[in-house]
């Protein structure tokens, strides 16, 4: 059955998924979801066994139902290859008591590569379904990870540019060396002067901004997102909490239909969502824990039903959370409401006015699944000493506060039913804030030589990503206020 897709304040017209992924926004300013999630209509004990790329192709045919078998498969096999360093994309380790679910073996060292390294693929096989002859030029606001997945995906892929905002001073130097030094004739990095919710709703102003998309098309370009409001990111995230829960079960860890829980260190909802669409194919998750750093606008509203940004922004040492507008979160209010895009537009018109709404408490009632709480930066740092001390194993900053929200939630509710930490980022990434958080030694050691430390203390090679950033050569240095970010993407584009 065709899955068509419909905007969360929209007007009921319907368009289909590779349309979707072409737009990335709706022109409404609302985010495509599906008119109904399939089930995984396939007995689980039947994918035991099977790759990554066959389960992504199994969860990923379901909601992308015209790309044919041959497009979805090619676009799979071309994204999971042998850009990752494990062969099965996204391991499951057991450590201590918790399963990690591994999701940073890419070319950027970050969960957004399992999203990222196949958006390209998707959207230029859209492109071509839908006979789009412009130059697709991506915009992307990142908290750090998008940002370099992004550009990694789709340097040189003809057809398409991509630029991309990101808070100049809110990333960790890794993250901003990566960007900085990334290739590719089409590609361009702009630090703004904000933080990430600037740069993210200065990105939607020009998404909205009819004259300038009149402008660009005039001149042969059209906008599209590489962001986690593009459902072309959502989808393919659903496949490694399918994966994870077959990989559990292969293990002797849980039997069939056994329900789990699903633990995800979380800013701007997007991975939190995936695990829900994936219970809602069909994969038995009972409880979704949402994990927030001292940034806990999601925390707040997870226990009180009223969701505030009127706060301060907080820098941490899990800069990807350090987010005050959750914008996938749009998708669950949407479908709490009843589907009802009048009532969600309401709610976000509040947000854009106000700064906050409350949802009702039929809405609230929806919300039972969800459990939100978070860990400041004292209890970050503990938890990672703790779990390096009881285990060997080195966690990052993100996934730590995973667990130490986890630790959180088991002590509270008295649940040990089995359970999945999203490992959204290698240590290599923040190795400052892991090394000093494991020892104050570390603390005046310069950062590649706290790199080759960190390999040393987890007995792991350093990740081709930082190898090859240690003397790669600074390609772009573009800088910009906020109120100049659609006059700086003209010029990039030379209009």
């Amino acid at each position: 059955m065709a899955v068509l897709y419909g905007s969360t304040r929209g007007n009921g017209e319907k368009i289909t998924a590779s349309m979707a992924i072409l737009k990335g926004l709706a022109e409404d300013g609302g985010l495509f979801v599906p008119d109904s999630i399939p089930a995984l209509d396939v007995p689980l004990k039947e994918l035991l066994g099977k790759s990554y790329q066959e389960i992504a192709y199994q969860v990923m045919s379901r909601l992308l139902t015209d790309f044919t078998e041959e497009e979805l498969r090619n676009c799979i096999n071309k994204a999971y290859d042998s850009k990752f360093d494990a062969p099965e994309i996204a391991p499951l380790v057991k450590k201590g008591n918790s399963y990690y679910l591994e999701l940073f073996h890419g070319s950027t060292i970050a969960f957004k590569d399992m999203a990222l390294s196949i958006l390209p693929h998707l959207l230029t096989t859209a492109a071509k379904k839908n006979g789009v002859t412009n130059e697709i030029v991506i915009l992307t606001a990142t908290s750090g990870d998008t940002g370099k997945a992004a550009m990694a995906g789709f340097a040189d892929v003809p057809g398409t540019r991509i630029i991309v905002f990101y808070p100049k001073d809110g990333v960790s130097p890794v993250q901003e060396k990566q960007m900085l030094t990334q290739k590719g004739e089409n590609t361009a990095v702009v630090g703004i002067y904000g933080n990430f919710d600037d740069a993210q709703t200065g990105v939607k102003n020009i998404f909205n901004d009819k004259e300038m998309k009149e402008k660009l098309a005039g001149a042969g370009f059209q906008f599209s997102s590489a962001n986690s409001i593009n459902i072309g990111r959502l989808v393919p995230q659903i496949a490694y909490y399918v994966y994870a829960y077959l990989r559990l079960m292969e293990a002797g860890e849980i039997q069939e239909n056994e329900q789990i829980n699903v633990v995800v260190p979380t800013g701007n909802f997007g991975n939190i969502l995936a695990a829900y669409y994936a219970k809602e194919m069909g994969i038995p998750i009972a409880r979704f824990i949402c994990a927030s750093n001292e940034n806990k606008v999601l925390y707040d509203f997870f226990r009180t039903g009223c969701y505030d940004r009127n706060r301060d922004f907080r820098l941490t040492n899990s800069p990807s959370m350090d987010i005050l507008i959750s914008s996938n979160l749009e998708r669950l209010i949407y479908k709490i409401a009843g589907n009802d895009a009048e009532k969600n537009r309401n709610f976000m018109e509040q947000l854009g006015a106000e700064g906050k709404y409350e949802i009702t408490e039929e809405m609230k009632e929806k919300l039972r699944e969800f459990y939100g709480n978070y860990a400041n930066e004292e209890e970050t740092a503990q938890t990672i000493r703790q779990v390096y001390e009881e285990t060997g194993y080195v966690l990052d900053t993100h996934t730590a506060v995973g667990k130490a929200v986890y630790e959180k939630y088991k002590k509270e509710t008295q649940d040990n039913t089995k359970t999945v930490i999203a490992s959204t980022a290698s240590p290599f990434k923040f190795t400052r804030s892991v090394m000093t958080a494991i020892d104050k030694k570390y603390e005046d050691m310069e950062d590649f030589q706290l790199v080759d430390e960190l390999s040393e203390l987890a007995k792991i090679p350093v990740p081709q990503a930082i190898e090859e950033i240690r003397t790669a050569e600074i390609r772009h240095n573009t800088t910009a206020q906020v109120s100049q970010m659609a006059e700086t993407v003209m010029k990039i584009l030379g209009i």
